[in-house]
């Protein structure tokens, strides 16, 4: 079952709600306007249901799974905005047409994680869980999700970490820079938090680290440089890595590190397009896009640490 396991698409409901909203996170029109970001012109047809359909179609996929996009910063409104989006997203994207799956997600502004919420929205059919990587940059981070972590592992299903909300970016800075500069060190971040903090915390747990974790594991000669571990014949056979905004060089040289059956096929659509890295055989490409997706959204049998 060709997987596209990270892209975005949202229903019709989910942006009524944005263009209602009077302050960010908020659409105008089609502009989207964000605290930390310069506006951002939507596409009408990114969101056109059967437009993107036949898109993932083409792309010859079995499963494209969606999620509420972090860098908007949905899961941080005070829990009395955040439910609205929060339901229509879930709402509407339960309602997509195959080929998609939803990734759930949950408001963190509460005093205390909403566990009931979460399993609701797994019982309805949700793949897992998805938590910005701002949530997870620390032990406090990891302390803090751990109940809706349980959960997950409880019911066998994976975390998905995506990059979350950029700080307010300086006015000189080019439009490019959220996704290269804050995204990829709040990925960083939460990679080698989740080594020093989690893992220990939920030995069991399967989650997938968009955009390659930032590149985090091709620190892990430093890694054991600085005493963080050894780190050489060991790989974490339930903690995954996805490929959006990535080419060949970047994901064959995160596969010398971690090796191919940790590496899931993830386009972040529609703001980038799909790219199969070439990695000189067909098996590779069949293991990124089929078998390790698999192995990542469960159930976990037969996965061994």
């Amino acid at each position: 079952m060709p997987t596209d396991v990270h892209q975005h698409l949202w229903p019709p409901s989910f942006v009524a709600l944005l263009r209602a909203r009077s302050a960010p996170p908020r659409l105008v029109g089609w502009s989207l306007e964000l605290p930390g970001e310069p506006p951002y012109t939507v596409d009408p047809a990114d969101h056109d249901v059967a437009a993107r359909v036949r898109l993932a179609r083409a792309d010859g996929l079995d499963r494209a799974l969606v999620s509420l996009s972090s860098p908007l910063g949905i899961e941080y409104l005070p829990p009395e905005e955040a439910a609205p989006p929060l339901a229509a997203f879930h709402d509407g994207a339960l309602e997509l047409p195959a080929p998609f799956g939803v990734w759930a997600s949950v408001c963190l502004t509460a005093p205390a994680p909403d566990t009931g919420a979460l399993r609701r929205a797994l019982r309805r059919g949700c793949v897992g869980l998805q938590l910005p990587a701002t949530a997870l940059l620390d032990a406090a981070g990891w302390a803090r999700c751990a109940p809706l972590l349980d959960v997950l592992a409880a019911l066998d299903k994976p975390l998905f970490v995506h990059p979350g909300a950029a700080p307010p970016a300086e006015d000189a800075a080019p439009s490019w820079w959220p996704a290269l500069v804050p995204y990829v060190q709040q990925m960083h971040a939460s990679w080698f938090a989740f080594r020093a903090f989690g893992r220990p915390r939920h030995p069991e747990l399967r989650v997938c680290f968009a955009a390659l974790a930032g590149l985090a594991p091709l620190h892990g000669e430093r890694l054991v440089a600085r005493g963080g571990g050894r780190e050489r014949g060991w790989v974490d056979p339930r903690a995954f890595y996805e490929t959006s905004s990535y080419g060949t060089r970047a994901v064959d040289a995160l596969v010398r590190a971690v090796g191919i059956d940790v590496v899931v096929s993830g386009s972040d659509r529609p703001y980038a397009a799909p790219h199969i890295p070439d990695l000189g055989a067909e098996a590779a490409v069949h293991a990124l896009r089929t078998v390790n997706p698999a192995r990542l959204l469960g159930p976990s049998k037969g996965v061994r640490p």
